[in-house]
C-alpha cells in the first residue's frame, strides 16, 4: 500500500476527522490545537486547545468533542522521534470540550464523574443516538499507574457514566457496524477489548467474574496499541506503536498489519466517496499521511 505525505511539521498529531470538503481536521497534542489540513498539506488553526488534546470527532450539532488529557504526556526527543514520557508533576486531569468550528470557543463539558476526577480522557466516538462513549487512559506516576476506564456520556454536558473501570490504559475506542459492540484498545497491553451493549449507553453484564469484557487479541511481543477506526464489515484497526503501523483486527482475533514509517504511529480515519481514503497520523516525527484503503471504512455517524 502506497503512503502519500499530505503534511509535516506537526507537533504530535492525533484524533484526526475527515471532512466533506477534503480536509482533515486532527489535534496537535503537544501543540495544544485543533489543526486543519488542506489536501495540498496547508495547514491552519481552528481553535486553541489548552491542556493535551487527545482523541476528536464531529457530535450532532456539528461541533467537534475533545477528549483533552490535560497535559498528562510530557514528550521527549528520542534522536529525533517525539516521544510521550512520563506524566508531568504539574498535571491534575483532563476534560471533554466541545469546539465550536465557526467560532473556535471551546467549552469544557465534563471534568468528573461522581465527584471523581477525570484523569486523562484520550479517545471518544459517537454512537446514534448522539452520546458518546469515551477512553480515560489514566496516567503514569512516580509510584506506579492511575487507572484507567471506560465511560458513556452525553453531548449536552448532563449526564456522565462510568461503566468499566481499573483497566491499564484504555485507548482507542470504536464501535461496531451495528452498535452491539464497543471496542477499546490497551496501550500498554496491547490488548484489543470488547464489550457486548445491552442499548444505548450500556453495557452488558461481564462474561465471568474477574473478567471486564472479552479479550479479542493480545498482540505478541512488545508491542503497544492507540487509537483506532472500525472498517464497514467489521474489522478494527488499530494505530501499533514500536511495530509502528495499523493493525487491523478481525472480531475473531486474527489480524493483519500494515506499516507505517514512523514508530509512533497513534491514529486512523476513513473519508472520501468510498469511504477507503485513509488519514494516518505518524506523531513520531510529526506527519500526515493518505493511503488508499483495501477496504472501506466505516462512515460514523455525524460528520461536517
Amino acid at each position: 500500500m502506497e503512503l502519500e505525505l499530505v503534511a509535516e511539521g506537526l507537533r504530535f498529531p492525533e484524533g484526526p476527522i475527515a471532512m466533506a470538503d477534503g480536509s482533515v481536521i486532527l489535534v496537535e497534542m503537544q501543540g495544544q490545537v485543533l489543526t486543519r489540513v488542506r489536501p495540498d498539506g496547508r495547514k491552519g488553526t481552528v481553535a486553541e486547545v489548552p491542556g493535551g488534546p487527545n482523541g476528536a470527532a464531529i457530535g450532532p450539532d456539528g461541533a467537534i468533542y475533545v477528549a483533552n488529557n490535560g497535559g498528562s504526556f510530557q514528550c521527549i526527543d528520542m534522536g529525533g522521534l517525539n516521544v510521550p514520557g512520563p506524566t508531568p508533576p504539574t498535571h491534575t486531569g483532563g476534560s471533554i470540550q466541545r469546539v465550536d468550528l465557526v467560532t473556535g470557543a471551546v467549552t469544557t463539558l465534563y471534568t468528573e464523574c461522581d465527584g471523581k476526577a477525570l484523569v486523562g480522557p484520550n479517545d471518544l466516538v459517537f454512537d446514534r443516538q448522539g452520546g458518546f462513549w469515551f477512553t480515560d487512559h489514566g496516567c503514569s506516576t512516580p509510584d506506579g499507574r492511575k487507572y484507567g476506564a471506560l465511560y458513556y456520556a452525553l453531548s449536552d454536558g448532563s449526564k456522565i457514566v462510568r461503566r468499566r473501570d481499573h483497566f491499564v490504559s484504555p485507548n482507542g475506542v470504536g464501535l461496531s457496524p451495528d452498535e452491539k459492540t464497543v471496542y477499546m484498545a490497551d496501550t500498554l497491553l496491547g490488548r484489543l477489548w470488547s464489550f457486548d451493549v445491552a442499548e444505548p449507553g450500556v453495557l452488558a453484564d461481564p462474561p465471568a467474574p474477574l473478567q471486564p469484557g472479552n479479550v479479542v487479541c493480545n498482540l505478541p511481543g512488545y508491542q503497544m496499541l492507540d487509537s483506532l477506526a472500525v472498517e464497514a464489515d467489521g474489522r478494527v484497526c488499530v494505530a501499533t506503536i514500536i511495530n509502528g503501523g495499523i493493525t487491523a483486527f478481525s472480531p475473531d482475533g486474527t489480524t493483519e498489519h500494515i506499516a507505517v514509517p514512523d514508530a509512533i504511529v497513534t491514529n486512523i480515519c476513513f473519508g472520501g466517496a468510498e469511504m477507503r481514503d485513509a488519514w494516518i497520523t505518524a506523531s513520531g516525527t510529526g506527519r500526515l499521511y493518505k493511503a488508499r484503503w483495501p477496504r472501506p471504512g466505516l462512515r460514523l455517524n455525524f460528520n461536517a
